[in-house]
């Protein structure tokens, strides 16, 4: 075997240039990338927000038929809700408790409670403060529902779930007979698009 002539070598490997140029080449696509990936990350918690918004609201409507009688559904700022709870616009927690025949010496009782947001993920949720839910799983008045600050009004409602850096707010709609669904503002309920929300 020969040995190749010293002038005729080449070493194995990348140039300081290339180096340069190839990790150039991967910063500008990240930072093309950033921006995209951001609004991605802000849209997923909005739809995991919503998406713990509307659970909460069926598993307050399926206890109300479950238990044959009225619940109510708040939201609050109260971590431990199941000792007692204020309801409150914009809250950061969901619970859940039956309410009191006014005719009966029963106590209301605490159900279920969930998380909506963290503390500081600076989501907004508009809507009613709490809805109430009667024995057929239907929306129903009912002016003191047992939870400090909460008042329910018959008819149909809307949270709407907003985060700054997300392009997609999603909305949580319950009918006054009882549905329950999340459905895309920017879109129009339709064959083609059953994600959308009613034309109001």
């Amino acid at each position: 075997m020969h040995a190749l002539p010293v002038g005729n070598r080449r070493a194995a490997g990348f140039t300081l240039i290339e180096l340069m140029v190839t990790v150039s080449i991967m910063a500008l696509l990240a930072m093309l990338a950033v921006p995209a990936f951001s609004t991605w990350i802000a849209n997923s918690k909005v739809r995991t927000i919503a998406n713990a918004l509307q659970d909460g609201l069926r598993t307050a409507q399926t206890e109300a038929t479950r238990r044959s009688r009225q619940v109510v559904f708040a939201l609050t700022d109260d971590s431990n809700p199941s000792d007692g709870y204020t309801a409150k616009e914009n809250g950061k927690y969901w619970a859940i408790n039956t309410i009191t025949l006014t005719d009966s010496g029963e106590t209301a009782a605490f159900v279920e409670a969930g998380v909506l947001a963290a503390s500081g993920a600076n989501v907004t949720i508009t809507g009613p403060v709490a809805v109430c839910f009667n024995s057929l799983g239907r929306l129903v008045t009912n002016a003191s529902p047992g939870v400090t600050s909460a008042s329910c009004t018959a008819g149909d409602s809307t949270y709407k779930v907003e985060l700054a850096g997300a392009d997609r707010p999603l909305q949580v709609q319950i009918k006054l007979g009882g549905q329950v669904r999340m459905c895309d503002p920017a879109r129009t309920l339709s064959a083609t698009q059953p994600d959308g929300c009613p034309a109001s």
